[in-house]
């Protein structure tokens, strides 16, 4: 089974990443119940030699799987099964619910500090950000860029306390960043919201700061979303609980 050049269905198939192929087939098997809770999935060896994919990419995906609840590793022991649906990813310390809330409570009223209080050399220090994601191709650099620029509103604010809450999460940002670009393919839309940001901050227009950073985080929430939905229908999962039952002669 090569999952090295995988595509989606459809009129027209969106090309999609070896680890986003891996972790598919794996959260499908978990989700089908191939894999119960508490069960071990096989040793990486073994599922590089079934899937045909590099040990990096295999592990990328077993992390992303973690990230979703459906699996824990354990050193020395393996990875297993502890949930069969994915309800909160958690991103570092913080469930991704709660990261969201506090994003909301933060920094949308901070965006519209900043257009207020942005001085001369916070706008070239944003553009100048602004300016490199959108020339940057790596996804690890591209996500260090996107940390730095929400530091960057912050400190446009001029509230101390404000960059330090961002400071605090900034590694939980991180890593959300980088999963919602693996899975969601993000980066492209994420520089246009960002370049809306810049340019309220630049008119120095407080309700276009606001409405900006709130339409940021609604289309990561709404991403992050899409991702945690069951690539299965109802009726496919209705079909599947049905088998099910046959199988177990109920």
């Amino acid at each position: 089974m090569n999952l090295s050049d995988s595509q989606t269905g459809g009129a027209a198939p969106r090309r999609v990443s070896a680890m986003e192929a891996v972790l598919t087939h794996l959260r499908d098997a978990i989700e089908r119940g191939e894999y119960a809770i508490g069960d071990k999935l096989p040793s990486e060896a073994e599922l590089c030699r079934t899937l045909e994919v590099s040990r990096p990419v295999l592990r990328e995906a077993l992390r992303a799987l973690q990230t979703m609840g459906l699996t824990v590793s354990r050193t020395g022991k393996g990875t297993f099964v502890v949930a069969n649906a994915v309800e909160d990813p958690t991103f570092g310390d913080y469930a991704a619910s709660d990261l969201l809330e506090v994003r909301r409570h933060v920094e949308i009223p901070v965006a519209g500090y900043a257009a207020r209080r942005r001085t001369p050399e916070d706008l070239d220090h944003l553009v100048h950000l602004l300016e490199r994601m959108e020339r940057e191709t790596d996804t690890t650099s591209w996500v260090a860029l996107d940390t730095l620029f929400h530091l960057a509103v912050a400190q446009a604010a001029q509230n101390p306390v404000f960059r330090r809450v961002i400071e605090e999460i900034r590694d939980a940002l991180a890593r959300q960043s980088a999963f919602l670009n693996e899975l969601g393919g993000r980066r492209e839309q994420s520089n246009r919201e960002h370049r809306a940001i810049v340019e309220a901050l630049t008119d120095g227009s407080e309700p276009d700061a606001v409405e900006a950073m709130s339409h940021h985080l609604d289309r990561v929430e709404n991403t992050l979303t899409d991702i945690m939905r069951s690539a299965h229908t109802p009726a496919e999962d209705a079909a599947r609980r049905g088998t099910a039952r046959t199988s177990d002669g109920a």
